[in-house]
């Protein structure tokens, strides 16, 4: 089976049929129209909808007597904890996410060949088990503060149908292990982000506890960050062949 860098059969290209092309070219030019197209309907329709149609989810209630004792407490301080609340759903969404996306990339591992540079097997699993134990973080987190973590929050939602496209390629049969590092890195940087964002926002409500285990997750997962851009980089100078060093035992990359 050929790598998809490889020269093959791709005749998406219009360049790949000089004669083809200028025979298209021409009908495009017959069959086309001097009429300005008026799309103002359609953006009115767009934004109608935009600004009546109900949101995606709203936030469940949360619950027991004390998760409600402490949100009437920041609403009394004049804070809104269903936005925070939110935000911890939608990362407890991603977090579950990434623990899949990595036992996927140990699947692309175990079928890829060897490459100077590239992480071993027991990387991607110790990578897989932080994930898989941020996700306990902040369960415990929204128990803590009365929320039930098996609700689908808004949050949780969009990030589900936003990581939709990196679960694809992570799945797909016939991508490389170096194209499903380069969707992990689009999952790592936004997932970094993210727990910058709880951190602060943890600290800023005054869940000093709950701040302190985020922070300790933002630790590792700066080490993920950084990993996977390492991984993808060493990757890309062998294939393009600018670096020349013997494979060492055990890394892969490809």
């Amino acid at each position: 089976m050929k790598k998809p860098t490889d020269t093959g059969k791709n005749r998406t290209g219009i360049a790949t049929s000089p004669k083809d092309s200028k025979r298209t070219i021409a009908g495009a030019e017959e069959g086309g129209t001097d009429v300005i197209l008026d799309a103002s309907e359609y953006s009115a329709e767009k934004l109608f909808w935009s600004r009546h149609a109900s949101p995606v989810g709203t936030m469940p209630k949360t619950t027991g007597i004390k998760g409600m004792a402490k949100n009437a407490m920041q609403m009394m301080q004049g804070h809104k904890p269903s936005v925070f609340l939110d935000k911890l759903g939608e990362r407890l969404a991603f977090e579950r996410s990434g623990t899949r996306l990595y036992e996927a990339l140990v699947v692309k591992f175990d079928a890829s060949d060897p490459h100077v540079g590239g992480p071993t097997r027991a990387d991607l699993v110790r990578i897989r088990d932080e994930e898989l134990a941020h996700y306990a973080i902040i369960r415990d987190a929204m128990v803590k503060l009365g929320a039930d973590p098996t609700a689908v929050t808004p949050g949780a939602d969009i990030t589900g149908v936003m990581s939709l496209g990196i679960v694809q390629v992570l799945n797909d049969p016939r991508t490389t292990f170096t194209q499903c590092l380069e969707a992990i890195l689009v999952a790592e940087l936004a997932d970094n982000d993210g727990w910058v964002m709880l951190a602060s926002l943890a600290e800023e409500l005054g869940q000093d506890e709950i701040a302190r285990d985020f922070r300790h997750a933002l630790v590792q997962e700066d080490e993920h960050l950084q990993s996977v851009r390492d991984w993808l980089r060493n990757a890309l100078r062998g294939q393009v062949g600018v670096d020349r060093t013997p494979p060492q035992p055990g890394a892969r990359a490809t």
